[in-house]
C-alpha cells in the first residue's frame, strides 16, 4: 500500500521534472538558490562533509516548494520548516534526528506545514513526535517505521482523520484508549502493540482497513472472541498480520478464527505468529475456497504441526505465490511435496525441526525460485532413507535465487550428519541454475568431533 503512495510522490516529482527550474538538486557545490528561482520540487544530496556544510541561503523561493526529500548527509543544510508554507511532501527517511545526531533536525516546526500530505520519518532515530502533528489535518500518509527509541505517539496524532497510511515499529507503540478508532480514513495501520480490548472495541469501526499488523500484549477467551467479531466487519481487508507479544501459547485465538471468520475474497495476505493449529484453519479452505482465491503469502510461524492433508489442502490455493510454516510439535515424520499442488508457488519454506523428514515428487513446485526446508537426519536414518533421497535431483527445475537446507542433526551420529549433508549438497550443486546454497546444521559440528560422537538435540 506505501508503494501507492510513493508512486503519487514520485510521480509529482516527474511532473516537476518536465517544468523548467522546477526540481533543484543540491550537490554541496554551493549554498544559495536565487530568488527568482520558482522552485516547487526540491531534493538536497549534499556532497560535502558536514564540517564543511552551510545552511541554505537566500530562500525566497522556499515559500512554493511543494516537495522536498533530503537523503542523509544534506541534513545539515536544511533550511526551517516553517519556511516552506505550501509544503505537501516531506520526506526525511534515513536522515538521523535522534539525540546522538550533531545536526539533529528541529521537527518542532512540522506542526507548521498545514498543507502537508506525505510525511517520511522512517529510520530517522526519533524518539519522541511533537504534539503538534496533531495540526496536520490533511497528513495522509506517516511512515515511522524502523525508530526503536520511538514507544508512545502523542494523543494528537490520533486526531488526524484523514490519515491513510500509519507506520511504526512492531510491538513498540501502544496508543490510549478510545483513539484508534477516530481514524476513520485509515486504510493502512502497521506495528501497533494494543490490548485486546482496545482493538476489540476500536478497530472494528475502521471500516477501510486494507492492511492491518497490530501485535497483542495479553488475552483471554472473551476477549479474542471480541476481536474475531470486530475483524468480522473489516470485509476491505487484504493483508492481516497478527502477533502475540507474551509467552502464552493458547490456540484460542487463531482456533476462533479458523472456526468463526470468513476471510474476504480480497485477502491476499496473512500472517500469523501466533500458536496456532492447521487443523483449525483447514476450516477455511475446506469451507469456501473461493474466499481465499486471492491469497498470494501465508506464514504461520508457529503451527503445533503439520500433517500430510494440511499440505495437499494448501497445494490447492491456485493464487499461492510465498509460503513460509513452522511447526513445533511435529508429529508426523514424513512430508511429501506432491506435484499437483503449489503450481505458482514461488517462495516455499517449511519447516518441521528435527521430527520430519520433507521429500518433494517429481515436477513439484515447478515454478518455485526459491526453497527452504528442514531435514531431520535421525529420522531419515531410522525410517530407511540411507541415502538422504529428498527428490531433488533433476527436480524443483527453476529454483534459481537460493535453496536452504535446515539441517536437524540431534539423535544422530556426527559421522551421519556428515553424510546427510554430504549427499544433500552434491545432488544440489548440480541444478543448472545454480542457485545459492546453503546448508544449516542445527547444531553445529565441531571441527575436533568424531564422527561415532552424538549430535546434541
Amino acid at each position: 500500500m506505501l508503494a501507492v503512495y510513493m508512486t503519487w510522490f514520485l510521480t509529482l516529482s516527474a511532473t516537476c521534472h518536465m517544468k523548467q527550474s522546477l526540481l533543484m538538486y543540491w550537490m554541496g557545490t554551493g549554498n544559495s538558490i536565487s530568488s527568482e528561482s520558482n522552485v516547487r520540487c526540491l531534493s538536497l544530496q549534499n556532497k560535502m562533509e558536514d564540517h564543511q556544510a552551510k545552511p541554505l541561503t537566500n530562500i525566497m523561493s522556499m515559500s512554493r516548494v511543494r516537495s522536498i526529500t533530503i537523503f542523509p548527509p544534506a541534513v545539515s543544510i536544511m533550511p526551517s520548516l516553517p519556511m516552506f508554507e505550501v509544503l505537501r511532501v516531506l520526506d526525511l527517511s534515513d536522515c538521523n534526528l535522534g539525540k546522538s545526531s550533531s545536526l539533529q533536525l528541529n521537527l518542532k516546526g512540522v506542526g507548521h506545514l498545514i498543507h502537508l500530505r506525505y510525511l517520511g520519518l522512517s529510520g530517522t532515530n526519533i524518539s519522541k513526535l511533537p504534539a503538534e502533528i496533531g495540526n496536520l489535518q490533511f497528513l495522509e500518509v506517516l511512515d515511522l517505521g524502523s525508530n526503536y527509541g520511538l514507544d508512545e505517539l502523542p494523543s494528537t496524532l490520533f486526531k488526524l482523520r484523514r490519515l491513510i497510511y500509519l507506520n511504526v515499529v512492531l510491538n513498540k507503540v501502544v496508543p490510549t484508549p478510545g483513539v484508534l478508532q477516530n481514524l476513520t480514513s485509515i486504510e493502512v495501520l502497521r506495528g501497533i502493540l494494543v490490548s485486546l480490548n482496545i482493538i476489540a472495541q476500536e478497530h472494528g469501526n475502521l471500516a477501510r482497513l486494507r492492511e492491518l499488523q497490530i501485535s497483542f500484549k495479553d488475552g483471554n477467551l472473551d476477549l479474542y472472541e471480541g476481536f474475531v467479531y470486530s475483524l468480522c466487519s473489516l470485509h476491505r481487508i487484504e493483508s492481516l498480520c497478527i502477533n502475540c507479544n507474551s509467552e502464552e501459547t493458547s490456540f484460542e485465538l487463531m482456533d476462533l478464527l479458523g472456526e468463526c471468520w470468513v476471510p474476504p475474497v480480497h485477502l491476499r495476505e496473512f500472517v500469523s505468529r501466533m500458536p496456532s493449529q492447521l487443523s483449525a484453519l483447514r476450516g477455511w479452505i475446506k469451507r469456501d475456497p473461493s474466499h481465499l482465491s486471492n491469497l498470494s503469502e501465508l506464514i504461520l510461524r508457529s503451527v503445533k504441526e503439520v500433517q500430510q492433508e494440511d499440505m495437499e489442502i494448501i497445494g490447492g490455493l491456485l493464487s499461492l505465490r510465498r509460503l513460509w510454516i513452522t511447526s513445533t510439535h511435529q508429529t508426523q515424520r514424513l512430508l511429501v511435496i506432491r506435484a499437483d499442488g503449489f503450481r505458482c508457488m514461488v517462495v516455499f519454506e517449511l519447516n518441521c525441526g528435527s521430527a520430519a523428514q520433507i521429500k518433494f515428487e517429481p515436477g513439484a513446485l515447478p515454478w518455485a525460485e526459491a526453497v527452504e526446508f528442514s531435514l531431520g537426519v535421525r529420522v531419515a536414518k531410522e525410517d530407511g532413507n540411507c541415502g538422504f533421497d529428498l527428490g531433488l535431483q533433476g527436480n524443483l527445475l527453476s529454483l534459481r535465487r537460493y535453496v536452504r537446507v535446515l539441517m536437524y542433526c540431534g539423535g544422530a551420529s556426527v559421522g551421519e550428519a556428515k553424510e546427510a549433508e554430504a549427499a544433500v549438497r552434491h545432488v544440489l550443486e548440480a541444478h543448472p541454475n545454480h542457485p545459492q546454497i546453503n546448508i544449516y546444521m542445527k547444531p553445529r559440528i565441531a571441527e575436533d568431533a568424531h564422527d561415532d560422537d552424538l549430535c546434541e538435540d
